[in-house]
């Protein structure tokens, strides 16, 4: 296991401290916002286990959210589990849906293995919209039953706060472990990894079911910010949206996609406010990383950095 770097620690602890403070601000528009930021930073952490560090890209991630969102709301409210059940049990469900999809996912590589994900992510949406008695079809899931301690949005920010910084810091140790550096290994040359003893397939897996398991985490924190589930959340469109996160804070980087989640879902909330052509300006967005930050806002800090030392 890799030993974590002080200045890591230090600069955690700092981010934890500040957003701890937030609600000190008095400010119910910034402690939902943080609250959202923090969630879909998770999100996004957790694809870039599947696309950063295993090399696939996928178009169903948001399939394994909207079952974490789904599941807890539905035992939350239709079937009164207290939530230290209903909410491991949501997790587990996305990490066995996540096993069984990338069961079949990960015999395909490329081009192939990214439009299985969004046939099996578009079956998920189409299971929610149809599914009108028990997920509320197009009308969605509303009136979730939250609990009353994490009820108030300022508890309910804090225990976000928390099980965000535990998911974060499993998703670092998982990715800074041998396994990761197995995944690394495979996604720069799987054949040659598999020529050295790594059983490829398996370990690609692994990375779907763990990715999964952190969407649906996720997934079932944001169903119970907003007190709904919707089939939206299941669409493809919400899978392109978190993969444009992490293409816009960096792949190669550990902490870029939650970087990019907070830059981007901060423009979405800013923009929606004053024009309803949000998908345009993401669609330039989507132009302008591809043409010249193709290693995300992570990588144009580095390259900053190292011309100032450069010319210092």
């Amino acid at each position: 296991m890799q030993a974590i770097p002080k200045r890591l620690l230090l600069g955690s602890a700092a981010l934890l401290l500040l957003l701890a403070l937030v609600p000190t601000l008095e400010s119910k528009y910034l402690v939902d916002l943080s609250t959202e930021i923090m969630i879909y930073a998770l999100f996004a952490l957790s694809l870039n286990v599947l696309v950063g560090y295993s090399g696939n890209i996928t178009f169903g991630h948001a399939a394994y959210f909207s079952i974490g969102g789904y599941t807890c709301a539905i035992l939350l409210t239709t079937y009164d589990w207290p939530l230290i059940l209903s909410f491991p049990a949501a997790v587990l469900l996305s990490a066995c849906a996540a096993a069984f999809v990338g069961y079949f996912c990960v015999k395909l590589t490329d081009i192939y293995f990214a439009m299985l994900t969004l046939a099996f992510g578009m079956l998920i949406w189409a299971i929610a919209f149809k599914w009108r008695p028990v997920t509320g079809g197009d009308d969605g899931f509303v009136g979730v039953n939250v609990p009353a301690f994490i009820d108030d949005r300022f508890a309910y920010f804090y225990f976000t706060l928390v099980v965000v910084a535990l998911s974060v810091a499993l998703l670092w140790l998982i990715c800074h472990s041998a396994f990761g550096k197995t995944l690394l290994a495979v996604r720069e040359n799987r054949m040659r990894a598999g020529f050295v003893g790594v059983n490829t397939m398996r370990v690609r897996h692994a990375a779907f079911v763990v990715a999964g398991t952190f969407a649906g985490v996720a997934g079932a924190l944001f169903a119970m910010h907003i007190r709904g589930v919707y089939v939206e959340s299941a669409f493809w469109t919400e899978s392109g949206q978190v993969l444009i996160m992490a293409l816009l804070g960096g792949l190669n980087s550990f902490f870029g996609p939650a970087l990019g989640a907070a830059v981007l879902y901060t423009l979405q909330v800013g923009i929606n406010q004053y024009t309803e052509y949000w998908p345009v300006v993401l669609g330039v967005i989507l132009l302008a990383i591809l043409m010249f930050l193709p290693d995300g806002l992570i990588g144009l800090a580095q390259k900053i950095r190292t011309q100032f030392l450069r010319k210092a």
